[in-house]
């Protein structure tokens, strides 16, 4: 009897134990050759319980898509005597050099802040990591700068209803990158949220690398910086010479 009992609670523990994401990318690699313009990114995947069935109940997706980190410095621009300089400035250990995030939902029907802010589910609750001391106002108006300029450079973006839910199994979300992405290896994590909390959450990795000739001009002038940096002085030089010299002519 009471080996009956335990089993009949280990079942019911079983059938309370949260979901399982199983998500995939269209593409592991994105290979940057000349004359890039960018490419389309589709993550998908299903939400099954632990023994691999079909989830069967409702929930929300939320997708987010990370570039490799990078210390940035923003500087403010300021008008004296009729000429634009260089004002405050603030510096960042670790900004996403590229950010998306697709939900199925707006986010703010789907989570509270605090949630929101725990996973960043929105470019206002990037985790940029300020360095140095600043005023709280300061540092909330830098931020919203670096955002805004990442947008502008379609670097940062969000589309809150672009995860589609098929049978509340199958979900996709088309996350576009552009031609100006960093290369490096790039994050995907999937959510799946109910009632208000994170039931189940997943990792995929993107590679983004250049080929070509362009692979080994970004290794030379890493691997040989001196030697690019004059490289690229004489050639300037060089093609300033030819042109006036040429102009002398016609």
């Amino acid at each position: 009897m009471r080996a009956l009992l335990l089993l009949a609670f280990a079942f019911a523990l079983m059938g309370q134990r949260d979901p399982i994401l199983v998500p995939e990318v269209s593409q592991h690699e994105v290979q940057v050759r000349q004359g890039f313009t960018g490419t389309e990114l589709l993550l998908f995947g299903a939400v099954l319980d632990p023994m691999g069935r079909a989830a069967g109940s409702d929930y929300d997706i939320v997708v987010v898509l990370k570039g490799p980190s990078e210390p940035v410095r923003l500087r403010e621009k300021e008008r004296f005597v009729g000429v634009w300089v260089n004002a405050a400035s603030s510096d960042f250990r670790s900004v996403p050099s590229y950010f998306a995030v697709a939900s199925s939902r707006p986010v703010s029907d789907i989570v509270d802040e605090k949630t929101a802010a725990i996973y960043e589910f929105g470019t206002e609750y990037i985790q940029l990591s300020p360095s140095g001391a600043i005023d709280p106002e300061e540092q909330a108006r830098f931020a919203s700068g670096l955002v805004d300029l990442k947008t502008r450079q379609d670097l940062y973006s969000e589309d809150f209803g672009g995860v589609q839910i098929s049978e509340q199994v199958l979900y996709q979300a088309r996350i576009n990158l552009p031609s100006n992405v960093t290369t490096g290896t790039y994050t995907a994590e999937t959510f799946a949220v109910r009632s208000g909390r994170v039931i189940a959450s997943a990792m995929t990795e993107v590679t983004v690398q250049k080929v070509g000739f362009e692979r080994l001009v970004a290794d030379y002038s890493q691997e040989w910086a001196l030697v690019y940096g004059l490289l690229a002085v004489f050639l300037s030089v060089g093609m300033g010479w030819a042109a006036g010299r040429l102009f002398a002519l016609i």
